[in-house]
């Protein structure tokens, strides 16, 4: 009888345990819970409520020197149909 007292209480805490491993959202948690969009932050706030940009938190783009290159970098929406354009054929003769 007291075995399964034990497991019965054991059952309860795990139930307990595993429930609580649920996702936390922001329409489950405190109303002052803020999840955020998972972005690292590029300084920090003062206490006079002024905010300090850390260069060293901001990215850094590093772009080669492209002089010469045949490829253009912007890539259109519209659709250009290849069949009906006369210049590559006129280009091979």
């Amino acid at each position: 009888m007291t075995l399964g007292l034990l497991l019965g209480i054991g059952r309860s805490f795990r139930r307990k345990r595993a429930s609580s491993l649920d996702i936390l959202s922001p329409k489950r948690a405190p109303r002052d819970f803020y999840k955020g969009k998972n972005c690292k932050p590029s300084g920090f706030h003062t206490r006079k409520g002024g905010y300090v940009v850390q260069p060293d938190k901001l990215p850094n783009y590093v772009v080669p020197d492209l002089t010469g290159f045949k490829l253009k970098p912007y890539v259109s929406q519209c659709h250009v149909d290849v069949n009906k354009t006369n210049e590559s054929t006129e280009a091979s003769k």
